[in-house]
């Protein structure tokens, strides 16, 4: 299987994104790719709830879902929508931040809601509250695909185990991480998680990333690390974007999955035990 593994810097503009996500489409099919997977947010990265408020659409009516849709059926390219930020009906008008996976006829085969929110203070000067404008999710998901079973989460779960267990013991061989990680923590924990979740569970950890600067216009700039990354099954760094904008190529052989997990069958090693 070889995946594109999209690194970008999502503005508030909708439309601007769309247009820089159709280009990775493209040069996808041209790179021989399989599959390609887009960061957390691809649509609009905006601290503004009223900006947001202006430019979002409900799924239905999502403009760069239906064109990525399309866009995947005429390259007849699997697509990994990182994530979008959607508007819902809830009554407190909080919105989604949702993952899809896409596959070659331009059909939605799976969706994801972000479980865990970023309610964190990194600093006396940049602190988030994710869950002030978006609702979490209530269930893991694991879409089935012509490669295997791949994991879906978002961002800031892969701090949450438990939940990459989960999806390795029902199915997942590979593991999707599209994120718009800090730079604070992404200096400091970034590789050293993802590299975690892929051994732990023995998959493929794919990692698009946001990365540079971000807003401005119509909220607080915000920056984000970069660094998409592609992990093996054994915690290797396949592969590290940097700080580039752009497509990273990866070769993944799901051999490596049933390998890894030969060595070291933790996944099969779970004990009752009694709680603190």
């Amino acid at each position: 299987m070889r995946v594109a593994i999209l690194q970008m810097t999502s503005g508030d503009d909708p439309a601007a994104n769309l247009a820089t996500l159709l280009k990775a489409v493209t040069e996808a099919k041209a790179g021989g790719a399989d599959m390609l997977l887009t960061p957390e947010v691809s649509n609009c990265l905006s601290s503004s709830r009223r900006h947001q408020m202006d430019v979002l659409r409900h799924e239905s009516e999502d403009p760069t879902l239906a064109a990525l849709k399309e866009a995947a059926a005429k390259a007849g390219l699997w697509m990994l929508i990182g994530s979008l930020a959607l508007k819902t009906d809830d009554a407190d008008g909080r919105f989604a931040n949702r993952s899809f996976m896409i596959d070659a006829s331009g059909e939605i085969v799976a969706r994801y809601d972000k479980i865990h929110m970023f309610d964190v203070d990194l600093s006396e000067t940049e602190s988030y509250r994710e869950s002030d404008g978006y609702r979490p999710g209530q269930s893991a998901v694991v879409a089935q695909t012509p490669w295997g079973g791949i994991g879906l989460s978002i961002c800031y779960d892969v701090r949450f185990p438990h939940l990459y267990r989960a999806l390795a013991q029902n199915g997942a061989q590979i593991l999707t991480v599209p994120a718009a990680f800090a730079v604070p923590t992404g200096e400091a924990h970034w590789h050293t998680l993802l590299r975690a979740r892929a051994i732990e569970t023995g998959c493929f950890v794919i990692a698009p990333a946001q990365v540079g600067q971000h807003g401005g216009g119509t909220g607080a700039l915000r920056n984000t690390y970069g660094h998409a990354l592609a992990v093996s099954p054994w915690g290797e760094v396949l592969s590290d974007a940097g700080t580039v904008p752009g497509l990273s190529f990866v070769e993944l052989d799901l051999d490596d999955v049933a390998k890894a997990r030969r060595r070291v069958p933790s996944l099969s090693h779970d004990r009752p035990y009694e709680g603190p």
